[in-house]
């Protein structure tokens, strides 16, 4: 299975690739017979133009919505999410300790930090709690057959502002063992900067999406470095959106 997947999207490339090779070759070919003086080639050339721009759009048109998508939920600057060090240990300290708790009972859970990226369509699909973020808090939220436990609990700063919120699923191929908490999280982290954690109900695992990706088997202790790490990179960072979307596209290009 993994083989097979691997062929689908290595074919799927190089169907993109030459597509986009042909229409930069008919672009040249349109320069050169202008230049040449080949009226009716430069003509028939001109006239096919339009259909391969709409071509380039719909070959494209995956990486285009993603690149959209994630420039309108985007600020025009970044602005600081945490005011200290502290503030973001507290926070990773409560979020670690419900992930190990929950991974004892094995109890199936999707928190998502928010960072620049503003998920604020996401939010409406839930329910609202806006409550400071605790691990006896985030635990209750995912009890099962609650109101609130299906779907994934948003984190804003150091508040959980809502929670049952409806996420995007990956359109990547993904093992078989990964179910739809783990799939949604690869998806929101796709198309933002949020950090996904993830609690299997099937084994209990803590895993991490982020930039698309997901990885697996942490323990509360790695979770809580690992987050620290990842939410202090952002404390004092200054950069205006070109940079965000130019940074972003170059993650998504070597996925």
């Amino acid at each position: 299975m993994a083989k097979l997947s691997y062929y689908k999207n290595k074919n799927k490339s190089f169907y993109k690739l030459s597509h986009a090779l042909g229409l930069i070759l008919i672009l040249v070919v349109t320069k050169l017979s202008h230049a040449l003086g080949l009226v009716t080639l430069y003509w028939i050339i001109k006239n096919t133009i339009t259909v391969g721009v709409i071509a380039l759009v719909i070959i494209f048109q995956p990486e285009l919505r993603k690149a959209l998508e994630h420039l309108g939920r985007s600020k025009i600057l970044t602005k600081k999410i945490f005011e200290s060090e502290e503030e973001i240990e507290n926070l990773v300290g409560e979020i670690a300790t419900a992930a190990g708790d929950l991974s004892s009972t094995k109890t199936g859970a999707l928190i998502i930090i928010e960072q620049e990226t503003g998920l604020n369509d996401i939010v409406q699909s839930g329910i609202k709690i806006d409550a400071a973020t605790s691990s006896a808090l985030l635990e209750n939220i995912f009890v099962e057959n609650t109101p609130l436990h299906d779907g994934a609990a948003i984190i804003r700063k150091n508040r959980i502002i809502a929670a049952a919120c409806v996420l995007p699923l990956t359109e990547q191929n993904v093992s078989n063992e990964l179910g739809t908490r783990h799939r949604a999280s690869i998806g929101i982290t796709e198309n933002s900067d949020a950090i996904a954690v993830v609690v299997s109900e099937e084994t209990g695992t803590i895993s991490l999406a982020l930039n698309g990706r997901l990885t697996r088997n942490y323990t509360p202790e790695r979770l809580k470095n690992v987050l620290i790490r990842l939410l202090n990179r952002n404390m004092n960072a200054d950069t205006n959106m070109f940079k965000k979307v130019k940074t972003w596209l170059t993650k998504t290009k070597n996925k």
